[in-house]
């Protein structure tokens, strides 16, 4: 799976995020900051890990879940290694 195609995935999360300005989504990249530049509230992350779960077909470990930075990219990071995990 590409980066692009997890990315695009994640926006389609964010898209039924009330919470989220639907006009910060447009041009979202792995820097993209969830909570600064998206003002997702930190109880909403709970929510978008649980959906992100769902739409690509893994389980999270909590232990990442608690370690996972607020940046596209550490959502984009953690999808590919839990799948990669998941396939030995």
């Amino acid at each position: 799976m590409e980066r692009q195609e997890i990315i695009d995935g994640l926006v389609e999360i964010l898209k039924t995020v009330r919470t989220i300005d639907p006009q910060k989504l447009v041009g979202v990249t792995e820097q993209t900051d969830f909570i600064t530049d998206l003002n997702t509230p930190s109880t909403e992350m709970i929510n978008i890990v649980a959906k992100t779960e769902q739409k690509f077909g893994v389980e999270f470990d909590d232990d990442d879940i608690d370690d996972l930075g607020s940046k596209v990219k550490n959502v984009v990071d953690l999808i590919i290694k839990t799948k990669e995990k998941e396939s030995e």
